[in-house]
């Protein structure tokens, strides 16, 4: 089927006609079943979506009409607010224009509100771990960065950092996850390391019903944290510049991680404490210290 252009207030277009209407005649619903509105992050999304990708699905619109019944002009989208409101979003920053020619599809047979709600109802959400291997294969086969990733889909680089490291879990785990015998939480925990063998060889010990804090700690336990006062001591800078490694935690709010090389950490303490003796030795003119 041709989109056609709008013709006049006067016309109203034909059940299943696809029309080309503009930005700014497109109104949102009052019989949309979906009161609650879209989060600012979900509108992000789709603005950033739409941006990269156009309007891949039509919404679907139904013609407005004054009180005697007449053509205003207008549609009401019954079926893509969301993609309205990414447009408007958009065109509020100067994307796109108020009036960017917009796909619809005229549904002028059906109830819109239940239509609406027919929607709603029958969409099944992806599940999370569909998202994160999707997210692993853009960043494999397209060669997509962080930022490039989530300039695509309206979420932070951190985030979409946090979905790699999830889609590149070892297959045991991620099957497990699917299959609801392990639980997000215990996922991002097994995940705070990116070696799949580590993974195995700690979900063989502890098994799938152990907690989130008890995973991390077994998957960290050659490890030192950041918080411990030979790294205070030493500074982290200084352990990386001598080539030592940091096991970031991306699922932590204060960006947490483990050192991974003990013997190096140790020798960087004694390197500075005779340091400090000397320097203490020198200024005070002590013989020994």
């Amino acid at each position: 089927m041709t989109a056609q252009s709008i013709e006049t207030a006067a016309t109203a277009p034909q059940h299943g006609a696809e029309l080309i209407v503009p930005l700014n005649r497109l109104k949102a619903s009052p019989k949309n079943a979906r009161k609650t509105p879209h989060s600012p992050a979900t509108i992000e999304a789709f603005a950033a979506s739409i941006k990269v990708k156009g309007v891949l699905q039509p919404p679907v619109v139904e013609v407005e009409r004054d009180g005697e019944g007449v053509p205003t002009g207008n549609y009401l989208v019954t079926i893509g607010e969301g993609r309205r409101q990414g447009l408007r979003l958009l065109a509020k920053r100067k994307a796109i224009k108020r009036t960017h020619p917009v796909r619809v599809i005229v549904d002028a047979e059906n109830d819109a509100h239940e239509i609406s709600l027919d929607e709603n109802m029958t969409r099944e959400a992806m599940h999370p771990a569909d998202q994160f291997e999707a997210f692993q294969r853009l960043a494999v086969e397209k060669g997509y960065g962080p930022e490039e990733i989530g300039a695509r889909f309206g979420v932070s680089a951190h985030v979409v950092r946090q979905r790699l490291r999830l889609g590149s879990a070892a297959p045991e785990l991620m099957a497990a996850y699917r299959a609801g015998t392990l639980a997000l939480d215990q996922l991002t925990a097994f995940c705070v390391s990116e070696d799949q063998d580590r993974q195995r060889q700690v979900l063989e010990q502890v098994g799938p019903h152990t907690p989130a804090y008890a995973i991390r700690r077994a998957m960290t336990e050659a490890k030192v944290s950041v918080d411990d006062r030979r790294v205070r001591f030493v500074g982290v800078e200084a352990y990386e510049a001598e080539g030592g490694g940091v096991l970031r935690d991306l699922f932590t709010e204060d960006g947490g991680g483990w050192l991974e090389d003990v013997v190096l950490l140790d020798r960087l303490v004694g390197d500075k404490l005779t340091g400090l003796a000397d320097e203490a030795r020198e200024r005070e003119g002590w013989k020994w210290a």
